[in-house]
C-alpha cells in the first residue's frame, strides 16, 4: 500500500496531511506551538488521535518517542559518518537511508517493511510511503514522520 505525505506551508506549527492511493484523506498530523521539542499529534480522518511523537530533549543523538496503541516506541538517530542510520529500540526495524538521494529502508530482520521516498522539488515537504503489511500503516507513517522531524531539525542547525 502506499500513502502520500505532504507538509502544509505557511504555518504556525508542522501540519502534514496524509493521502492514500485514491487521493483521499487518511491522516493528518499536527504539531504543538510553543513547547520545548517538538510534538506531533497524529489523527485519523475522522479527528481521532492514534499516535503522539515526540522530541527527548537533552539527548546527544536524536531521539523521539512514539505513543501508538498504549505501546511506547523510542526512534533513535545512531551514530554513523556517510549514511543516515536509525534504529527503532522495543522493535526490531532498523531504518537505512540514503541522505543525499532522500532515500530510506525500514527493515525488520526479514525484508523491508516500508521504502520512503521524499520528493526533490516540491513546495513543502512531500513523501511517498511504499508499505509493504498494511497492519503497520500507523507505525510507519510514524517513522517517517519522526524522519522528517530529524531532518528540519539538522537543517536548521546547519542554517
Amino acid at each position: 500500500m502506499k500513502l502520500y505525505i505532504k507538509q502544509k506551508v505557511f504555518s504556525w506549527r508542522d501540519r502534514f496531511a496524509v493521502k492514500d492511493e485514491a487521493q483521499n484523506d487518511r491522516w493528518f498530523a499536527q504539531g504543538e506551538i510553543f513547547t520545548l521539542g517538538r510534538k506531533l499529534h497524529v489523527y485519523d480522518a475522522s479527528g481521532f488521535e492514534v499516535a503522539f511523537i515526540r522530541q527527548k530533549l537533552l539527548s546527544l543523538l536524536p531521539r523521539y518517542y512514539i505513543e501508538l496503541g498504549g505501546k511506547e516506541y523510542e526512534f533513535v538517530k545512531e551514530l554513523t559518518l556517510i549514511k543516515p542510520k536509525y534504529s527503532i529500540r522495543n522493535l526490531d526495524w532498523t531504518v537505512d537511508g540514503n541522505f543525499w538521494e532522500h532515500e530510506y529502508s525500514v527493515t525488520d530482520g526479514q525484508g523491508y517493511v516500508m521504502r520512503i521516498s521524499k520528493a526533490w522539488l516540491s513546495w513543502g515537504d512531500f513523501y511517498e510511503l511504499d508499505i509493504i503489511d498494511e497492519q503497520n500503516e500507523q507505525l510507519c507513517l510514524c517513522v517517517a514522520l519522526a524522519i522528517d522531524c530529524i531532518t528540519a531539525d539538522a537543517a536548521k542547525k546547519s542554517n
